[in-house]
């Protein structure tokens, strides 16, 4: 059984027991999580599909931590003009664990 799910303005097909990183929700570590924007659940040949979301469905999920990202360097310049910026970048996570998808 797997779902697409919907957070952070990006989606994710997911399963049962799964860790993944998410854009940083606003929760303590060890809480249950309910994500409710549930584009497509599927259950073997059995198949649900939202226009835009399944009705009913959720998905539980317990937050492991807080993160932040690699740091990403971004460099410009332009030649033979004595231009260079330097920038750098970390984008905050958050880590879950699927505890269950309900349809």
């Amino acid at each position: 059984m797997y779902a697409v799910i919907r957070t952070g303005g990006k989606q994710y097909r997911i399963q049962v027991g799964e860790k993944l990183k998410v854009e940083q929700i606003e929760a303590q570590s060890g809480s249950e999580l309910i994500l409710d924007q549930v584009l497509m659940v599927a259950d073997g040949e059995k198949i649900s599909m939202g226009d835009p979301l399944v009705e009913g469905a959720t998905v539980s999920a317990t937050v492991l931590g807080q993160g932040r990202h690699d740091k990403i360097r971004i460099f410009k310049m332009r030649r033979r003009k004595h231009y260079q910026k330097h920038q750098g970048h970390r984008q905050n996570y958050t880590e879950i664990q699927i505890t269950g998808i309900a349809s």
